[in-house]
Protein backbone atom coordinates (compact mmCIF):
# COMPACT_ATOMS: atom_id res chain seq x y z
CA UNK A 1 0.00 0.00 0.00
CA UNK A 2 1.40 3.27 -0.83
CA UNK A 3 2.11 6.50 1.42
CA UNK A 4 -1.25 7.83 -0.20
CA UNK A 5 -3.07 5.21 0.87
CA UNK A 6 -1.64 4.93 4.29
CA UNK A 7 -2.52 8.92 4.67
CA UNK A 8 -6.13 8.43 3.88
CA UNK A 9 -7.09 5.99 6.12
CA UNK A 10 -5.28 8.17 8.70
CA UNK A 11 -7.08 11.05 8.35
CA UNK A 12 -10.60 8.57 8.38
CA UNK A 13 -9.53 7.19 11.68
CA UNK A 14 -8.36 10.74 13.03
CA UNK A 15 -11.44 12.41 11.80
CA UNK A 16 -13.14 9.59 13.22
CA UNK A 17 -12.21 10.22 17.18
CA UNK A 18 -12.33 13.85 16.59
CA UNK A 19 -16.03 13.41 15.54
CA UNK A 20 -16.60 11.37 19.14
CA UNK A 21 -14.36 13.74 20.52
CA UNK A 22 -16.82 16.60 19.17
CA UNK A 23 -20.19 14.17 20.22
CA UNK A 24 -18.47 13.97 23.59
CA UNK A 25 -17.82 17.89 24.06
CA UNK A 26 -20.60 19.24 22.74
CA UNK A 27 -23.50 16.59 23.24
CA UNK A 28 -23.29 16.18 26.67
CA UNK A 29 -25.89 18.33 29.45
CA UNK A 30 -24.53 21.49 29.94
CA UNK A 31 -24.90 24.60 32.23
CA UNK A 32 -27.92 27.35 30.97
CA UNK A 33 -26.25 30.09 29.73
CA UNK A 34 -29.31 32.24 29.02
CA UNK A 35 -31.83 32.93 31.64
CA UNK A 36 -35.02 31.05 31.56
CA UNK A 37 -38.37 33.00 32.66
CA UNK A 38 -39.75 31.50 35.60
CA UNK A 39 -43.68 31.21 36.63
CA UNK A 40 -43.56 34.49 38.83
CA UNK A 41 -42.59 36.25 35.56
CA UNK A 42 -45.42 39.12 34.51
CA UNK A 43 -48.11 38.23 32.84
CA UNK A 44 -49.28 40.28 29.72
CA UNK A 45 -53.46 41.02 30.26
CA UNK A 46 -56.28 40.70 28.18
CA UNK A 47 -57.96 43.92 27.17
CA UNK A 48 -61.17 44.53 26.45
CA UNK A 49 -62.69 44.66 22.99
CA UNK A 50 -64.20 48.42 23.93
CA UNK A 51 -61.99 49.93 26.00
CA UNK A 52 -58.12 49.51 27.31
CA UNK A 53 -59.01 48.89 30.94
CA UNK A 54 -57.22 45.83 31.85
CA UNK A 55 -58.88 42.52 32.16
CA UNK A 56 -56.27 39.99 33.16
CA UNK A 57 -53.86 40.77 35.81
CA UNK A 58 -51.43 38.56 37.41
CA UNK A 59 -53.09 37.44 41.49
CA UNK A 60 -50.76 39.13 44.43
CA UNK A 61 -51.06 35.50 46.09
CA UNK A 62 -50.51 33.46 43.30
CA UNK A 63 -47.80 31.38 45.18
CA UNK A 64 -48.59 32.47 48.52
CA UNK A 65 -50.63 29.42 49.65
CA UNK A 66 -50.35 27.02 47.49
CA UNK A 67 -50.80 23.35 48.24
CA UNK A 68 -50.75 19.64 45.88
CA UNK A 69 -52.83 16.88 45.74
CA UNK A 70 -52.77 13.87 43.90
CA UNK A 71 -55.64 11.44 41.90
CA UNK A 72 -54.18 7.94 40.77
CA UNK A 73 -54.61 5.27 38.81
CA UNK A 74 -52.80 1.72 38.50
CA UNK A 75 -49.52 3.17 36.40
CA UNK A 76 -49.27 6.67 37.59
CA UNK A 77 -49.79 9.34 39.94
CA UNK A 78 -50.79 12.65 38.72
CA UNK A 79 -49.69 15.65 41.18
CA UNK A 80 -51.79 19.05 41.04
CA UNK A 81 -50.93 22.33 41.97
CA UNK A 82 -52.96 25.35 42.81
CA UNK A 83 -49.93 27.55 42.68
CA UNK A 84 -49.34 26.82 38.80
CA UNK A 85 -52.68 25.57 37.73
CA UNK A 86 -51.74 22.15 36.39
CA UNK A 87 -49.71 18.98 36.86
CA UNK A 88 -46.38 19.31 38.69
CA UNK A 89 -45.47 15.83 38.82
CA UNK A 90 -46.35 12.78 37.50
CA UNK A 91 -44.72 9.49 38.90
CA UNK A 92 -45.40 6.76 36.87
CA UNK A 93 -45.37 3.47 39.20
CA UNK A 94 -45.16 1.25 36.67
CA UNK A 95 -41.07 2.34 36.03
CA UNK A 96 -38.73 2.68 38.26
CA UNK A 97 -36.00 5.29 38.41
CA UNK A 98 -32.41 5.52 40.49
CA UNK A 99 -32.95 3.56 43.59
CA UNK A 100 -35.96 1.53 42.31
CA UNK A 101 -38.16 4.64 43.19
CA UNK A 102 -40.85 5.17 40.51
CA UNK A 103 -40.21 7.40 37.76
CA UNK A 104 -40.87 11.16 37.92
CA UNK A 105 -41.78 13.39 34.97
CA UNK A 106 -41.36 16.99 35.20
CA UNK A 107 -40.09 16.86 39.04
CA UNK A 108 -38.61 20.02 40.26
CA UNK A 109 -40.44 22.16 37.52
CA UNK A 110 -41.93 25.89 38.04
CA UNK A 111 -43.68 25.21 34.56
CA UNK A 112 -46.69 22.59 35.32
CA UNK A 113 -47.88 20.12 32.92
CA UNK A 114 -51.14 22.10 31.30
CA UNK A 115 -50.19 25.38 32.93
CA UNK A 116 -51.89 28.52 31.38
CA UNK A 117 -49.76 31.70 30.12
CA UNK A 118 -49.63 34.11 27.86
CA UNK A 119 -45.64 34.45 27.07
CA UNK A 120 -43.05 31.62 26.44
CA UNK A 121 -41.76 30.23 30.31
CA UNK A 122 -44.62 32.06 32.07
CA UNK A 123 -47.79 30.20 33.82
CA UNK A 124 -51.01 31.78 35.52
CA UNK A 125 -51.41 30.87 39.13
CA UNK A 126 -53.63 31.86 42.13
CA UNK A 127 -56.03 29.07 41.36
CA UNK A 128 -58.36 27.65 43.91
CA UNK A 129 -58.59 23.74 43.00
CA UNK A 130 -60.52 20.91 44.21
CA UNK A 131 -60.23 17.39 43.57
CA UNK A 132 -62.75 14.32 43.04
CA UNK A 133 -60.69 11.17 43.85
CA UNK A 134 -64.06 8.94 42.60
CA UNK A 135 -64.41 10.85 39.08
CA UNK A 136 -60.82 11.12 38.61
CA UNK A 137 -60.93 15.02 38.24
CA UNK A 138 -58.89 18.35 39.47
CA UNK A 139 -61.14 21.40 39.01
CA UNK A 140 -59.37 24.88 39.12
CA UNK A 141 -60.83 27.89 38.71
CA UNK A 142 -59.80 31.51 38.94
CA UNK A 143 -62.08 34.71 38.63
CA UNK A 144 -59.58 38.46 37.14
CA UNK A 145 -60.34 41.66 38.32
CA UNK A 146 -62.25 42.10 35.44
CA UNK A 147 -64.60 39.44 36.31
CA UNK A 148 -63.43 37.39 33.40
CA UNK A 149 -63.99 33.55 34.80
CA UNK A 150 -61.47 30.24 33.81
CA UNK A 151 -61.57 27.11 34.60
CA UNK A 152 -59.63 24.21 34.19
CA UNK A 153 -60.85 21.00 34.51
CA UNK A 154 -58.16 17.94 34.23
CA UNK A 155 -60.13 14.31 34.17
CA UNK A 156 -57.14 11.59 34.96
CA UNK A 157 -58.26 7.60 33.60
CA UNK A 158 -59.42 5.81 36.25
CA UNK A 159 -59.22 2.29 37.21
CA UNK A 160 -57.72 -0.55 35.07
CA UNK A 161 -57.77 1.85 32.14
CA UNK A 162 -55.52 -0.32 29.54
CA UNK A 163 -56.56 1.75 26.42
CA UNK A 164 -54.89 5.48 27.39
CA UNK A 165 -53.48 5.03 31.27
CA UNK A 166 -51.09 7.79 30.92
CA UNK A 167 -53.92 10.50 28.80
CA UNK A 168 -55.64 13.13 30.83
CA UNK A 169 -58.34 15.21 29.30
CA UNK A 170 -58.18 18.95 30.07
CA UNK A 171 -61.05 21.68 29.18
CA UNK A 172 -60.22 24.91 29.71
CA UNK A 173 -62.99 27.17 29.85
CA UNK A 174 -63.39 30.82 29.05
CA UNK A 175 -66.39 32.62 30.57
CA UNK A 176 -67.93 36.26 30.04
CA UNK A 177 -70.36 37.37 33.15
CA UNK A 178 -70.11 40.95 32.54
CA UNK A 179 -72.18 42.85 29.85
CA UNK A 180 -69.46 43.74 28.00
CA UNK A 181 -67.32 41.98 25.51
CA UNK A 182 -63.90 41.03 26.43
CA UNK A 183 -61.03 40.49 24.31
CA UNK A 184 -59.11 36.84 25.24
CA UNK A 185 -55.47 37.38 24.26
CA UNK A 186 -53.45 34.69 22.85
CA UNK A 187 -52.46 31.66 25.27
CA UNK A 188 -49.79 28.75 25.77
CA UNK A 189 -50.88 25.25 27.32
CA UNK A 190 -47.29 24.10 28.82
CA UNK A 191 -46.21 20.74 28.21
CA UNK A 192 -44.34 21.15 31.36
CA UNK A 193 -40.87 19.73 31.17
CA UNK A 194 -38.45 16.90 29.71
CA UNK A 195 -34.52 16.08 31.02
CA UNK A 196 -32.44 12.85 31.38
CA UNK A 197 -33.05 10.45 34.28
CA UNK A 198 -29.99 8.46 34.17
CA UNK A 199 -26.15 9.35 34.07
CA UNK A 200 -25.88 7.38 30.54
CA UNK A 201 -29.11 8.93 28.87
CA UNK A 202 -28.35 10.34 25.72
CA UNK A 203 -29.21 14.59 26.16
CA UNK A 204 -29.66 14.13 22.04
CA UNK A 205 -32.68 12.76 22.63
CA UNK A 206 -33.99 15.36 24.93
CA UNK A 207 -36.05 17.06 22.74
CA UNK A 208 -39.26 19.49 21.26
CA UNK A 209 -41.27 17.48 18.73
CA UNK A 210 -44.23 19.32 17.52
CA UNK A 211 -46.12 18.00 14.55
CA UNK A 212 -47.53 20.21 11.30
CA UNK A 213 -48.72 18.89 7.77
CA UNK A 214 -48.60 14.85 9.24
CA UNK A 215 -44.87 15.88 9.71
CA UNK A 216 -42.42 16.58 12.64
CA UNK A 217 -40.10 19.10 13.50
CA UNK A 218 -37.59 18.78 16.36
CA UNK A 219 -34.99 20.71 18.21
CA UNK A 220 -32.74 18.91 21.00
CA UNK A 221 -31.38 20.96 24.10
CA UNK A 222 -28.10 21.37 22.22
CA UNK A 223 -29.92 23.47 19.75
CA UNK A 224 -29.89 27.02 22.65
CA UNK A 225 -25.90 25.84 23.01
CA UNK A 226 -23.19 27.79 21.27
CA UNK A 227 -22.21 26.47 18.51
CA UNK A 228 -18.34 26.60 16.59
CA UNK A 229 -16.35 24.38 14.17
CA UNK A 230 -14.37 21.51 15.96
CA UNK A 231 -11.05 22.26 16.87
CA UNK A 232 -11.30 25.37 14.85
CA UNK A 233 -13.06 27.03 17.10
CA UNK A 234 -14.69 29.79 15.03
CA UNK A 235 -18.25 30.28 15.73
CA UNK A 236 -21.32 29.39 13.87
CA UNK A 237 -23.69 31.38 16.83
CA UNK A 238 -24.20 32.06 20.43
CA UNK A 239 -26.67 30.80 22.98
CA UNK A 240 -30.12 31.02 21.73
CA UNK A 241 -32.75 31.58 24.94
CA UNK A 242 -35.59 30.85 23.37
CA UNK A 243 -37.03 28.59 20.06
CA UNK A 244 -40.27 29.94 18.65
CA UNK A 245 -42.28 28.60 16.06
CA UNK A 246 -45.28 29.64 14.09
CA UNK A 247 -47.28 27.51 11.59
CA UNK A 248 -51.30 27.03 11.31
CA UNK A 249 -53.25 23.58 12.30
CA UNK A 250 -50.17 22.74 14.57
CA UNK A 251 -50.98 18.85 15.87
CA UNK A 252 -49.30 18.10 18.52
CA UNK A 253 -46.48 18.91 20.75
CA UNK A 254 -44.06 16.85 23.09
CA UNK A 255 -41.15 17.26 25.50
CA UNK A 256 -39.05 13.95 25.45
CA UNK A 257 -36.23 12.22 27.16
CA UNK A 258 -35.00 9.09 26.11
CA UNK A 259 -37.57 7.04 26.71
CA UNK A 260 -40.51 9.27 28.09
CA UNK A 261 -42.06 12.11 26.62
CA UNK A 262 -45.53 14.31 27.93
CA UNK A 263 -47.74 15.27 24.65
CA UNK A 264 -50.28 18.11 24.26
CA UNK A 265 -52.88 16.93 21.94
CA UNK A 266 -55.49 20.00 21.28
CA UNK A 267 -59.26 18.43 20.29
CA UNK A 268 -59.10 21.30 17.62
CA UNK A 269 -55.80 21.89 15.64
CA UNK A 270 -57.63 24.77 13.78
CA UNK A 271 -57.26 27.17 17.04
CA UNK A 272 -53.56 26.55 17.12
CA UNK A 273 -50.73 28.78 15.79
CA UNK A 274 -47.16 27.93 17.23
CA UNK A 275 -44.42 26.58 20.00
CA UNK A 276 -42.20 27.90 22.15
CA UNK A 277 -39.30 25.89 24.00
CA UNK A 278 -36.91 26.98 26.69
CA UNK A 279 -34.20 24.85 27.88
CA UNK A 280 -33.04 24.39 31.96
CA UNK A 281 -31.10 23.16 34.49
CA UNK A 282 -31.72 20.10 35.84
CA UNK A 283 -30.99 17.87 39.11
CA UNK A 284 -27.25 16.90 38.59
CA UNK A 285 -27.06 13.34 38.07
CA UNK A 286 -24.00 12.06 39.89
CA UNK A 287 -22.59 15.71 40.32
CA UNK A 288 -22.94 15.83 36.69
CA UNK A 289 -24.68 19.39 35.54
CA UNK A 290 -28.11 17.93 33.54
CA UNK A 291 -30.15 19.98 31.08
CA UNK A 292 -33.54 19.54 30.08
CA UNK A 293 -36.26 21.03 27.75
CA UNK A 294 -39.76 23.00 28.48
CA UNK A 295 -42.44 23.74 25.90
CA UNK A 296 -45.93 25.05 24.99
CA UNK A 297 -48.11 25.24 22.45
CA UNK A 298 -49.90 28.34 21.24
CA UNK A 299 -53.87 28.70 21.29
CA UNK A 300 -55.48 31.63 19.14
CA UNK A 301 -56.99 34.36 20.97
CA UNK A 302 -61.03 35.13 20.89
CA UNK A 303 -63.98 37.83 21.77
CA UNK A 304 -66.43 36.74 24.37
CA UNK A 305 -69.55 38.19 23.73
CA UNK A 306 -71.67 39.12 27.22
CA UNK A 307 -72.19 36.13 28.90
CA UNK A 308 -70.38 34.03 26.54
CA UNK A 309 -68.67 30.95 27.32
CA UNK A 310 -65.68 28.86 25.20
CA UNK A 311 -64.22 26.11 26.25
CA UNK A 312 -60.59 25.09 24.83
CA UNK A 313 -60.08 21.10 24.71
CA UNK A 314 -56.56 19.26 24.92
CA UNK A 315 -55.33 15.91 25.76
CA UNK A 316 -52.40 15.44 27.55
CA UNK A 317 -50.32 12.24 27.30
CA UNK A 318 -47.36 11.74 30.23
CA UNK A 319 -45.94 8.53 29.98
CA UNK A 320 -43.64 6.06 28.47
CA UNK A 321 -42.48 5.64 24.70
CA UNK A 322 -44.43 2.73 23.94
CA UNK A 323 -45.65 2.54 20.25
CA UNK A 324 -48.74 0.88 21.11
CA UNK A 325 -50.18 3.60 23.42
CA UNK A 326 -48.84 6.35 21.34
CA UNK A 327 -50.66 4.92 18.41
CA UNK A 328 -53.29 5.16 20.56
CA UNK A 329 -53.65 8.83 20.96
CA UNK A 330 -54.78 9.11 17.35
CA UNK A 331 -52.73 11.38 15.22
CA UNK A 332 -48.99 11.15 14.89
CA UNK A 333 -47.79 11.09 17.81
CA UNK A 334 -45.78 7.60 17.22
CA UNK A 335 -43.33 9.61 15.50
CA UNK A 336 -41.26 10.65 19.29
CA UNK A 337 -40.41 7.45 18.50
CA UNK A 338 -38.02 9.15 16.14
CA UNK A 339 -36.97 6.38 14.66
CA UNK A 340 -35.66 7.68 11.22
CA UNK A 341 -35.01 6.46 7.68
CA UNK A 342 -35.38 3.07 8.70
CA UNK A 343 -38.37 3.70 10.58
CA UNK A 344 -39.97 0.51 8.71
CA UNK A 345 -37.39 -1.53 10.11
CA UNK A 346 -37.82 -0.41 13.75
CA UNK A 347 -41.17 -0.94 14.05
CA UNK A 348 -40.54 -5.00 12.24
CA UNK A 349 -37.64 -5.30 15.02
CA UNK A 350 -39.85 -4.22 17.94
CA UNK A 351 -42.77 -5.87 16.86
CA UNK A 352 -40.91 -9.13 16.77
CA UNK A 353 -38.96 -8.45 19.72
CA UNK A 354 -42.17 -8.26 21.83
CA UNK A 355 -43.54 -10.69 20.63
CA UNK A 356 -40.64 -13.16 21.29
CA UNK A 357 -40.48 -11.61 24.57
CA UNK A 358 -44.19 -12.93 25.23
CA UNK A 359 -42.53 -16.27 24.57
CA UNK A 360 -39.38 -16.10 26.49
CA UNK A 361 -39.96 -13.74 29.10
CA UNK A 362 -36.38 -12.06 28.75
CA UNK A 363 -35.66 -9.68 26.00
CA UNK A 364 -31.96 -10.71 25.67
CA UNK A 365 -33.04 -13.83 24.83
CA UNK A 366 -35.60 -12.23 22.11
CA UNK A 367 -32.31 -10.10 20.42
CA UNK A 368 -30.15 -13.54 20.63
CA UNK A 369 -33.43 -15.43 19.02
CA UNK A 370 -34.28 -12.93 16.44
CA UNK A 371 -31.00 -11.84 15.11
CA UNK A 372 -30.74 -16.21 14.52
CA UNK A 373 -33.59 -15.88 12.88
CA UNK A 374 -32.80 -13.07 10.69
CA UNK A 375 -29.60 -14.58 9.99
CA UNK A 376 -30.71 -17.77 8.76
CA UNK A 377 -33.45 -16.30 6.66
CA UNK A 378 -30.07 -14.38 4.95
CA UNK A 379 -28.30 -17.57 5.04
CA UNK A 380 -28.65 -17.66 1.22
CA UNK A 381 -27.32 -14.87 0.48
CA UNK A 382 -24.87 -15.07 2.92
CA UNK A 383 -23.73 -18.70 1.03
CA UNK A 384 -23.82 -17.82 -1.94
CA UNK A 385 -21.71 -14.85 -1.46
CA UNK A 386 -19.20 -17.02 0.65
CA UNK A 387 -18.53 -18.95 -2.62
CA UNK A 388 -18.01 -16.05 -4.79
CA UNK A 389 -15.52 -15.08 -2.57
CA UNK A 390 -13.92 -18.17 -2.49
CA UNK A 391 -13.52 -18.41 -5.85
CA UNK A 392 -12.18 -14.36 -5.98
CA UNK A 393 -9.48 -16.34 -3.38
CA UNK A 394 -9.01 -18.72 -6.24
CA UNK A 395 -7.92 -16.51 -8.36
CA UNK A 396 -5.52 -14.39 -6.43
CA UNK A 397 -2.44 -16.68 -8.42
CA UNK A 398 -3.67 -15.01 -11.38
CA UNK A 399 -4.31 -11.53 -9.97
CA UNK A 400 -0.55 -11.73 -8.24
CA UNK A 401 1.09 -12.55 -11.68
CA UNK A 402 -1.09 -9.28 -13.34
CA UNK A 403 -0.29 -7.37 -10.72
CA UNK A 404 3.27 -7.90 -11.32
CA UNK A 405 3.06 -7.66 -14.82
CA UNK A 406 0.95 -4.66 -14.99
CA UNK A 407 2.57 -3.04 -12.11
CA UNK A 408 3.58 0.41 -14.14
CA UNK A 409 0.65 0.92 -15.62
CA UNK A 410 -3.09 1.27 -13.35
CA UNK A 411 -5.16 1.58 -16.54
CA UNK A 412 -3.86 -1.34 -17.88
CA UNK A 413 -4.31 -3.36 -14.50
CA UNK A 414 -7.67 -2.12 -14.22
CA UNK A 415 -8.70 -3.44 -17.86
CA UNK A 416 -6.66 -6.66 -17.33
CA UNK A 417 -8.82 -7.62 -13.74
CA UNK A 418 -12.57 -6.92 -15.04
CA UNK A 419 -11.37 -9.11 -17.93
CA UNK A 420 -10.57 -12.14 -15.41
CA UNK A 421 -13.53 -11.27 -13.65
CA UNK A 422 -15.65 -11.50 -16.81
CA UNK A 423 -13.84 -14.34 -17.87
CA UNK A 424 -14.48 -16.75 -15.05
CA UNK A 425 -17.62 -15.88 -14.16
CA UNK A 426 -16.69 -13.92 -10.70
CA UNK A 427 -18.09 -11.07 -9.31
CA UNK A 428 -15.99 -8.63 -7.29
CA UNK A 429 -18.74 -7.22 -5.40
CA UNK A 430 -20.93 -10.11 -4.94
CA UNK A 431 -19.10 -10.52 -0.87
CA UNK A 432 -20.86 -6.50 -0.21
CA UNK A 433 -24.24 -7.36 -0.74
CA UNK A 434 -24.79 -9.64 2.88
CA UNK A 435 -23.60 -6.62 4.60
CA UNK A 436 -25.31 -3.90 1.98
CA UNK A 437 -28.55 -5.86 3.85
CA UNK A 438 -27.41 -5.48 7.48
CA UNK A 439 -27.07 -1.83 7.42
CA UNK A 440 -30.52 -1.01 7.30
CA UNK A 441 -30.92 -4.24 10.12
CA UNK A 442 -28.42 -2.49 12.19
CA UNK A 443 -29.46 1.24 12.14
CA UNK A 444 -33.11 -0.27 12.46
CA UNK A 445 -31.62 -1.85 15.85
CA UNK A 446 -29.92 1.60 16.59
CA UNK A 447 -32.92 3.94 16.09
CA UNK A 448 -35.44 1.07 17.73
CA UNK A 449 -33.14 0.43 21.07
CA UNK A 450 -32.63 4.14 21.52
CA UNK A 451 -36.03 5.08 22.30
CA UNK A 452 -37.82 2.17 22.82
CA UNK A 453 -38.55 1.61 26.60
CA UNK A 454 -38.92 -2.37 26.56
CA UNK A 455 -34.81 -2.81 27.11
CA UNK A 456 -34.93 -0.26 29.96
CA UNK A 457 -34.23 -2.22 33.55
CA UNK A 458 -33.95 -5.47 31.48
CA UNK A 459 -31.04 -7.83 32.91
CA UNK A 460 -28.80 -10.11 31.06
CA UNK A 461 -25.90 -12.17 33.20
CA UNK A 462 -23.45 -8.51 34.45
CA UNK A 463 -25.97 -6.62 32.10
CA UNK A 464 -27.68 -4.65 34.64
CA UNK A 465 -29.76 -2.86 31.94
CA UNK A 466 -29.82 -3.24 28.34
CA UNK A 467 -31.04 -0.08 27.08
CA UNK A 468 -27.31 1.70 29.15
CA UNK A 469 -23.81 0.43 27.99
CA UNK A 470 -22.70 -3.15 30.05
CA UNK A 471 -20.08 -1.05 32.08
CA UNK A 472 -18.53 -3.58 34.84
CA UNK A 473 -15.93 -0.81 35.97
CA UNK A 474 -13.79 2.08 35.41
CA UNK A 475 -9.98 2.58 34.38
CA UNK A 476 -8.90 5.77 35.20
CA UNK A 477 -12.19 6.89 34.55
CA UNK A 478 -12.18 5.28 31.14
CA UNK A 479 -15.42 2.77 31.59
CA UNK A 480 -15.20 -0.59 30.65
CA UNK A 481 -18.08 -2.13 28.60
CA UNK A 482 -17.82 -5.64 27.82
CA UNK A 483 -20.18 -6.94 25.36
CA UNK A 484 -18.33 -3.91 22.58
CA UNK A 485 -15.15 -5.26 23.11
CA UNK A 486 -16.66 -9.11 22.79
CA UNK A 487 -18.11 -7.34 19.66
CA UNK A 488 -15.01 -6.00 18.28
CA UNK A 489 -13.42 -9.48 18.86
CA UNK A 490 -15.92 -11.42 16.93
CA UNK A 491 -15.36 -9.33 14.28
CA UNK A 492 -11.91 -9.78 13.93
CA UNK A 493 -12.04 -13.41 14.01
CA UNK A 494 -14.64 -12.97 11.49
CA UNK A 495 -12.42 -11.46 9.22
CA UNK A 496 -9.62 -13.54 9.93
CA UNK A 497 -11.31 -16.61 8.57
CA UNK A 498 -13.06 -14.49 5.66
CA UNK A 499 -11.77 -15.54 2.49
CA UNK A 500 -9.06 -13.62 1.19
CA UNK A 501 -10.64 -10.90 -1.90
CA UNK A 502 -9.15 -7.61 -3.34
CA UNK A 503 -5.97 -6.11 -2.58
CA UNK A 504 -4.00 -5.79 -0.08
CA UNK A 505 -5.06 -2.26 0.51
CA UNK A 506 -8.74 -3.02 0.50
CA UNK A 507 -7.89 -5.79 3.33
CA UNK A 508 -6.45 -3.17 5.51
CA UNK A 509 -9.33 -0.98 4.90
CA UNK A 510 -11.77 -3.72 6.09
CA UNK A 511 -9.38 -4.29 9.47
CA UNK A 512 -10.31 -0.83 10.59
CA UNK A 513 -14.15 -1.83 10.40
CA UNK A 514 -14.12 -3.44 14.20
CA UNK A 515 -12.20 0.26 15.52
CA UNK A 516 -15.33 1.80 13.89
CA UNK A 517 -18.15 -0.45 15.28
CA UNK A 518 -16.22 -0.29 18.27
CA UNK A 519 -16.64 3.95 18.73
CA UNK A 520 -19.68 3.26 17.21
CA UNK A 521 -21.21 1.58 19.98
CA UNK A 522 -19.40 1.70 23.08
CA UNK A 523 -21.12 3.95 25.23
CA UNK A 524 -24.49 3.09 24.05
CA UNK A 525 -27.16 0.79 24.37
CA UNK A 526 -25.78 -2.76 25.28
CA UNK A 527 -28.67 -4.45 23.30
CA UNK A 528 -27.11 -3.29 20.27
CA UNK A 529 -23.99 -4.91 20.82
CA UNK A 530 -25.89 -7.82 21.85
CA UNK A 531 -26.95 -7.92 18.85
CA UNK A 532 -24.05 -7.93 16.56
CA UNK A 533 -21.95 -9.90 18.48
CA UNK A 534 -24.89 -12.51 18.26
CA UNK A 535 -24.44 -12.24 14.38
CA UNK A 536 -21.03 -12.26 14.31
CA UNK A 537 -21.06 -15.46 16.12
CA UNK A 538 -23.49 -16.57 13.77
CA UNK A 539 -21.35 -15.70 10.89
CA UNK A 540 -18.35 -17.04 12.10
CA UNK A 541 -20.00 -20.53 12.21
CA UNK A 542 -21.63 -20.34 8.83
CA UNK A 543 -18.16 -19.43 7.41
CA UNK A 544 -16.38 -22.76 9.14
CA UNK A 545 -19.37 -24.67 7.57
CA UNK A 546 -18.74 -22.68 4.11
CA UNK A 547 -15.34 -23.18 4.18
CA UNK A 548 -14.98 -27.16 4.74
CA UNK A 549 -16.69 -27.79 1.46
CA UNK A 550 -14.89 -28.39 -1.37
CA UNK A 551 -13.21 -25.29 -3.36
CA UNK A 552 -14.80 -24.38 -6.52
CA UNK A 553 -13.22 -25.49 -9.78
CA UNK A 554 -12.24 -22.31 -11.96
CA UNK A 555 -13.78 -22.40 -15.59
CA UNK A 556 -13.44 -20.12 -18.23
CA UNK A 557 -17.43 -19.11 -19.19
CA UNK A 558 -16.45 -19.58 -22.93
CA UNK A 559 -15.77 -23.36 -21.80
CA UNK A 560 -18.54 -23.92 -19.54
CA UNK A 561 -20.57 -22.53 -22.69
CA UNK A 562 -19.42 -25.16 -24.31
CA UNK A 563 -20.01 -28.06 -22.25
CA UNK A 564 -23.51 -26.97 -21.65
CA UNK A 565 -23.58 -26.83 -25.81
CA UNK A 566 -22.88 -30.33 -26.01
CA UNK A 567 -24.78 -31.59 -23.26
CA UNK A 568 -27.59 -29.73 -25.20
CA UNK A 569 -26.52 -31.60 -28.69
CA UNK A 570 -26.88 -35.08 -26.88
CA UNK A 571 -29.96 -34.62 -25.11
CA UNK A 572 -31.38 -33.42 -28.77
CA UNK A 573 -30.34 -36.43 -30.42
CA UNK A 574 -31.74 -39.13 -27.71
CA UNK A 575 -34.71 -40.93 -29.38
CA UNK A 576 -38.24 -39.76 -28.16
CA UNK A 577 -39.11 -42.38 -25.37
CA UNK A 578 -41.85 -44.85 -26.73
Amino acid sequence: MDRKSWIAIALSVAGLFAWQWYVSKYYKPQLAKATTATAAAPTPVATPAVDSTPVLTPPTETFLSARSESLSNANAKFIFNNGTGGIEEVALSMHKGENASPVSLNRSRSMPIGGLGFSPGEVLGGFEMTTDPAKGEAVFSSKQPSGLEIAKRFTVPMGENKEKPYAITLDITFKNPSTAPLQVPEFFIGTGGAAPLHVNDLPMYTCLNWAHGGSMTNIDVNWFSSSSVPIIGISIHGPRPLYEETKPDIEWVAVTSQYFCTIITPKDATQTQSVWSMRFDAPKLNDTPNFGIQGGLKSKGFTLAAGEVVTRSFEIYAGPKELPLLRKLGATQDKVMNFGMFGFVSEFLLWSMNGLHGLLGNYAASIIVLTILIKSALWPVQNKATKEMRKMASLSPKMTEMREKHKDNPQKLNEETMKLYKEYGVNPFSGCLPMLIQIPIFFGFYAMLGTAIELRNSSFFWVVDLSQPDTITNLLGFPINILPLLMAGTMVWQMVITPKTGDAMQQRIFYFMPIIFLVFCYNYASGLALYWTTQNLFSIVQLYFTRNQPLPTLEKKSIIAKREAQLAKKKSKKPPTP
